[in-house]
């Protein structure tokens, strides 16, 4: 019987250390991280998590402000980044396997006049593990308790904003967005996220207001382009999304959400011929993953649209 107890256990060892390693690939990334004047940031902890695994792990930036993450599988990451004396910063990204991957370089605000202890690193952590979790009521009372203690952190009124709006509040959304906004009054995310509560809540004509507050000539993140191009993309102003899916994908050309909303957009427009080549480029950087599968029915249903295979030869 001990023997047998023994084995068991054993065994859960393995299955256990086999899930944790579970975001093993063949993938690799490398990111710097910077202040906002543009010097690199040593010793940040970079915590890097696998949604398809459920697995992750730390690392940490060198003198350069550089982190590697090698031998990763592909797919969507979490990625949060903590300093003492910063604002904790957490993104989302898609690391392919079998391609090369772009730098992930970010920028991280000093909290001027606070020093964030681990006691409130704690907090902001629960605070977004509680959205994540969709627990929005709970997760607005830990970030309300922040900024509440430390007033100078009024960048968390984002975090509350994001919750109202997970909830569908918009006039609440866009109170704390505005907080953001009295301080940083040319931050662009934030001019977006407002301009997204007056979309949601159907006062397009409001929304554009705050759109256009945004210079499209000035606009070099890719990520910002993309959210104002899926913006007018549900509103149905295609041409509008149109320019801005563009432009993500010429400052980005491996950036397949961007290449998709683009490639979508066309087959919207009835542009099939266009959607084909962008199709086509997105599975250039993206040959085998699900939705790939999808973009290749997409093409094949599109060439048979046509009909005319000689014209798309070319493609």
């Amino acid at each position: 019987m001990k023997r047998v107890a023994f084995f068991i256990a054993s065994l859960l060892l393995i299955v256990n250390l086999a899930l944790a390693q579970g975001y093993r690939g063949k993938g690799k990334v490398i990111g710097y991280v910077y202040d906002e004047e543009g010097n690199p940031l040593e010793g940040v902890k970079v915590k890097l998590y696998s949604l398809k695994a459920h697995s992750g792990f730390e690392t940490v930036t060198d003198a350069n402000g550089k982190w590697k993450a090698f031998w990763i599988r592909g797919g969507k990451w979490n990625i949060d980044f903590e300093k003492e004396g910063y604002m904790p910063k957490k993104i989302n990204a898609e690391i392919k396997e079998y391609s090369r991957n772009r730098d992930i370089e970010i920028t991280m605000k000093k909290i001027e006049g606070m020093v964030i202890t681990d006691e409130l690193k704690d907090e902001l952590k629960k605070g977004n593990e509680l959205f994540d979790q969709k627990n929005y009521q709970e997760a607005i009372a830990f970030f309300t308790r922040i900024t509440e203690e430390f007033p100078d952190a009024y960048v968390i009124n984002k975090n509350i904003g994001n919750c109202y709006f997970a909830l569908e509040q918009y006039d609440k959304a866009e109170e704390y967005y505005l907080k953001v906004l009295e301080k940083e009054p040319n931050n662009n995310e934030i001019i977006l996220l407002v301009g997204n509560t007056y979309a949601n809540r159907g006062d397009n004509q409001k929304a554009m207001e705050w759109y256009n507050k945004i210079d499209f000539e000035k606009i070099g993140d890719p990520i910002v382009l993309y959210n104002i191009g899926t913006s007018f993309y549900n509103m149905s102003r295609f041409e509008e999304a149109l320019k801005y899916y563009k432009k993500a994908v010429e400052i980005q050309p491996d950036f397949l959400d961007g290449l998709y909303q683009l490639g979508l957009t066309h087959l919207t427009m009835g542009n099939y011929k266009q959607a084909i080549e962008v199709f086509n480029n997105y599975l250039k950087h993206d040959p085998d993953s699900q939705r790939a599968s999808q973009v290749k029915s997409v093409i094949e249903s599109l060439k048979k649209k046509i009909g005319n295979k000689s014209d798309l030869s070319s493609l």
